[in-house]
């Protein structure tokens, strides 16, 4: 399996790495850029310009340091990275060396998705609502059909999930998209929509919320296509509505801009605005001197990439389970399918 082996090494250099150190990113996020051909309301990214983008080989150190520092999972993101060129080529060296994955907003996939399969372990596409109502937010007609035609050619060649931002204009859409990604043979992973000071206000009302959040509890134990744990559910109602927070671990991931630098402390506190220049940054250094413990009771988003991993534990068999053995039996039937 193509994968296995720099997953393996990866492990082993992680966990010789990690000797003596508390901490180290497993996960890394990139925006490739920040230009879209979108226009979706709660964004507040393609609203930025593009600085100069990183070239290929500077992709490619990046890469190389994040290797180095432990990293085993990367994901990509814009903007639309799809608009950049020379994705083929960053993905497989990404590919080489991690498990890889992509989000788009799928308007470009059915012409492309054939050409970076090869590099990619899974691939996420933005779905917020059934016709209309996906255009009305993303602010462009037609791109519901778009990403769907694109969502069919994808299947063909790789694991896809329907990427889904609850906000106030969609949180009845919730089971339309669970019914439509049962039709597309895909699976859905769900958020909750964060306001940015420079992108429209669309997070949903409280007591509707709480509704959804019950809801996709009920459906995940039903055996709906639900990536997200139920604790994950769980875990925001007990913070925004009982009081009882959970532990956020913002170092078990690294950000880095479009520009290459790394964003501090997390995605969403500082709107995504980098600093230090990854390829010039001691990574495990700096994680084991930055003051960490002020952000553990943070709470103010529900992103999954930073709530999932800081719920995991080695101790709750059903995580285990779930993120481990179901991802492990998951990949392996993948790769006999795809291959």
């Amino acid at each position: 399996m193509s994968k296995l082996k720099p997953m393996t090494l990866g492990n082993i250099k992680r966990a010789f790495l990690g000797r003596g150190v508390k901490k180290l990113p497993l996960i890394a996020g990139h925006k490739l850029l920040y230009t879209c051909n979108l226009r979706c309301k709660m964004c507040p990214f393609w609203r930025r310009k593009d600085e100069k983008l990183l070239s290929l080989e500077e992709e490619i150190l990046m890469l190389k340091t994040l290797e180095k520092s432990g990293v085993l999972f990367m994901g990509f993101e814009g903007g639309e990275p799809l608009l950049r060129r020379d994705l083929d080529q960053i993905l497989e060296e990404s590919y080489s060396r991690f498990y890889t994955s992509l989000v788009t907003n799928g308007w470009l996939l059915r012409d492309r998705v054939k050409y970076i399969s090869e590099y990619l372990d899974y691939l996420f596409v933005s779905i917020d609502g059934i016709g209309e109502v996906h255009d009305r937010i993303r602010g462009i007609p037609g791109s519901f059909d778009r990403a769907v035609e694109g969502i069919k050619e994808a299947v063909r060649y790789l694991p896809v999930s329907l990427s889904f931002t609850i906000t106030r204009e969609n949180y009845d859409q919730v089971l339309d998209v669970l019914e439509l990604s049962r039709k597309l043979g895909v699976t859905v992973s769900v958020q909750v929509e964060y306001d940015y000071s420079t992108a429209e206000k669309l997070s949903p009302e409280r007591k509707k919320l709480l509704e959804v959040l019950n809801l996709l509890i009920e459906l995940k134990r039903k055996g709906y296509p639900i990536v997200e744990s139920p604790e994950y559910f769980q875990s925001i109602i007990n913070s925004w509505y009982k009081g009882v927070n959970w532990r956020c671990k913002p170092w078990m991931l690294i950000n880095i801009d479009p520009q290459g630098r790394i964003v501090l402390p997390c995605y969403v506190l500082n709107e995504y605005n980098g600093d230090k220049l990854v390829w010039e940054t001691n990574i495990v250094k700096l994680w084991n001197s930055y003051p960490w413990e002020q952000y553990e009771k943070c709470n103010k988003c529900a992103l999954a990439c930073y709530l999932e991993p800081s719920l995991f534990s080695w101790t709750n068999f059903n995580m285990v389970n779930e993120r481990i053995v179901n991802n492990i039996l998951g990949y392996v039937s993948n790769f006999v399918k795809w291959n």
